[in-house]
């Protein structure tokens, strides 16, 4: 079978190394860093994806898919509900007002944003609540004043159930008036996730609108797909009447963007800097490279005086190079994947060595971390890996070439 001279020598090379041991550990060590940078990037960006799913989760635990304005819309909230709900893309509208207020409860203030929500069509929206919550909203119907209050403000002021408080809206404490302060009564609490909702507490919309009196409620939407949660509005409501006013649609891409932009800056800058591991094994192919060239100085003369071209010469040891990153990165993406697709039980096993170890008390809990493959990250960090490996075959090869076979074969 007709195999090319480079790949053919390249490949002989690669294969024979018993002479020098110093250079084929070099090499071995090579292709690990290379292994191990692939390996940290993939586990590592996992883990990442994970957390980022982790955390839009829980913002939308609060966060409303798409949230519209419109002037139009503050007439009869109930009749655009029904026009959305028809379009394509669209589960669910609930109409709903947010402001900011002062909570004060046995001497302690805390402010808070106090959104003021339909109890029927508030569960029509919801994703995926519990039945606790969903009760509790059902409960809020049905009393003129009560309240429902986020988990971890509850603990922070130490209220429990059926106690009583007060709501002051923000804009009677700036003009400095306790007159719109109200009472309110707690009927329980509420897991509105963990990121930037822990000072999130529900009314009915009614009370709402007396306590900010004035302001315009919003249109709450609920979508098939997240991810494409503007397109689905603006399609929804290219067909719906508003009377010649202007719709503001604020997908939570747009509300959430400080927390995503810097999830993505994250994720970007951690795997820049595992890929430093990846470089420095690149950087030991190098080293490999020009001690090969220098201990096959004579092969490479007797190449050339056979009719070698610089060219064959330089694909050698780019073969010779690029099949040591080759093996480095199909190594670590394995063992990468392998990892990131069973992290669980991976740090499972950490977690038990650790905690029997170090910790009888069991503080450490990395079983926790959740993982995310995604295969388009696996392609991007393998393809790069390998583009750094051949890159850095290129020098050691161009000096392969530059060798004179009558300078070499001189004293031979």
């Amino acid at each position: 079978m007709f195999k090319p001279v480079t790949l053919f020598v390249g490949l002989r090379y690669t294969q024979t190394r018993k002479r020098n041991l110093f250079v084929s550990f070099v090499s071995v060590i090579s292709m690990l860093g290379i292994s191990l940078g692939v390996l940290a990037m993939i586990v590592v960006l996992s883990v990442i994806n994970g957390s980022t799913t982790i955390m839009r989760k829980e913002a939308l635990k609060s966060v409303p898919h798409i949230v519209v304005s419109t002037p139009a819309a503050s007439d009869d909230w109930y009749k655009l509900s029904e026009q959305v709900v028809n379009q394509p893309g669209v589960l669910a509208a609930a109409p709903f007002l947010e402001g900011e207020a002062l909570i004060r409860f046995q001497g302690r203030d805390q402010f808070i944003r106090l959104r003021g929500v339909d109890a029927t069509a508030e569960l029509t929206v919801m994703d995926k609540g519990s039945v606790q919550f969903q009760s509790l909203l059902s409960e809020m119907a049905n009393i003129e004043n009560g309240i429902i209050l986020g988990s971890r403000l509850a603990r922070d002021l130490g209220i429990i159930n059926n106690q009583s408080l007060s709501i002051t809206p923000l804009r009677s404490l700036l003009g400095r008036s306790l007159q719109d302060a109200k009472g309110f009564s707690v009927l329980g609490t509420a897991d509105f996730g963990f990121y930037g909702n822990g000072n999130v507490a529900l009314i009915s919309l009614d009370k709402a609108l007396q306590l900010f009196d004035g302001q315009t409620p919003q249109l709450r939407l609920r979508v098939d797909d997240v991810f494409n949660a503007a397109e689905i509005a603006e399609k929804a409501f290219a067909g719906i009447d508003t009377h010649g006013n202007e719709l503001r649609i604020i997908p939570w891409t747009e509300s959430q963007r400080t927390l995503f932009d810097a999830l993505r800056m994250e994720k970007m800058l951690t795997g820049f800097m595992l890929l430093m591991i990846v470089i420095i094994g690149a950087v030991n192919i190098v080293s490999t490279l020009v001690m090969v060239v220098a201990d096959k100085g004579a092969d490479i003369a007797i190449l050339r005086t056979m009719g070698a071209s610089k060219s064959t010469v330089m694909g050698i040891f780019i073969v010779q190079g690029t099949v040591a990153g080759l093996l480095g990165v199909l190594l670590g993406t394995a063992l990468g994947v392998t990892i990131a697709l069973n992290l669980h039980s991976v740090a499972m096993v950490f977690e038990n060595l650790i905690n029997t170890l170090l910790a009888p008390d069991r503080i450490y809990m990395i079983s926790f971390l959740q993982s995310e493959l995604i295969w388009g990250d696996v392609l991007v960090i393998s393809l790069t890996a390998m583009l750094i490996s051949f890159l850095a075959t290129l020098y050691p090869a161009y000096r392969a070439a530059r060798i004179q076979p009558a300078e070499v074969l001189r004293y031979e």
